[in-house]
């Protein structure tokens, strides 16, 4: 008997986990034994508050707390376990590597999900929380593999496909922002086309994942370029590309179309 379909997402910040793999989860949602574990290591304590956001820097973590329930409301999938670490925004690279891979392995060894979801060396945006998270998590699958058990069937990185960034910077350029420089912490990272492992057609559900990224209105600046109405959110969000860390891809195997293809 196939084991039911289920997924951690273990990244750094709310708003991570609300592109990326949510298209991904409303597709698989209705899946027989469908569950979704989401972790996230700091509450965005840190992060930029948009004009208007009626909130503090000393408030803005609780409030980024509300914002990550009001999205997996607003997407209609609420997760079947939230689990928060609880560490300061920006320090994760400080905290202890063991520590953090131990909390990170026990959660995978209670949930055992097939998919692990998670960010790859370049962190999608050079942000050192993200590269810690996805050291940490991919550190934290490998050992968890070695304890014998159903799951733990596919670790994959999000990823950006270099002929989509490319597009994205001429669609900068053009209204007047500077374009992305993949130099710079904080700026996306583009990942070689020939890289990429895992393309999923998002677009039927496409306006679900806009309806939860919606709801991270204190990082509405940093979401979205200024000017992108709703209707052209979801056809970013229509397509989501990831790279299969392990087990890697035969070479000259068609790409993914789903993240649980094949399992």
């Amino acid at each position: 008997m196939n084991e039911p379909h289920s997924l951690a997402v273990v990244v750094a910040h709310p708003d991570d986990d609300a592109y990326g793999c949510a298209g991904s989860i409303a597709l698989h949602e209705n899946d027989p034994g469908f569950r979704f574990c989401l972790v996230l290591a700091t509450d965005g304590g840190a992060g930029q508050i948009s004009a208007g956001v009626p909130t503090t820097p000393a408030e803005l973590g609780a409030w980024r707390r509300r914002e990550s329930a009001n999205a997996w409301r607003a997407h209609g999938r609420i997760p079947d376990r939230h689990e928060w670490l609880d560490y300061d925004d920006g320090r994760v690279p400080e905290i202890d590597f063991e520590e953090l891979v131990g909390r990170i392995q026990e959660i995978l060894l209670q949930e055992r999900p097939q998919v692990v979801v998670t960010f790859g060396p370049d962190g999608i945006t050079g942000h050192r929380d993200h590269i810690a998270v996805g050291r940490a998590t991919d550190e934290a699958f490998a050992r968890a593999r070695k304890t014998p058990g159903p799951g733990l069937r596919r670790l994959v990185h999000g990823a950006m496909r270099a002929s989509t960034f490319e597009r994205w910077n001429v669609s900068r350029q053009r209204l007047g922002l500077a374009p992305w420089d993949p130099t710079r912490e904080y700026h996306l990272r583009p990942v070689p086309d020939d890289r990429i492992d895992i393309e999923v057609d998002t677009s039927a559900v496409a306006h679900r994942t806009v309806a939860g990224l919606l709801e991270h209105k204190s990082q509405r600046d940093v979401l979205i370029d200024p000017g992108v109405d709703e209707r052209r959110w979801a056809r970013i969000v229509s397509r989501e590309a990831a790279v299969l860390a392990w087990p890697g891809r035969p070479a000259g195997s068609a790409l993914l179309t789903d993240l649980f293809e094949g399992l």
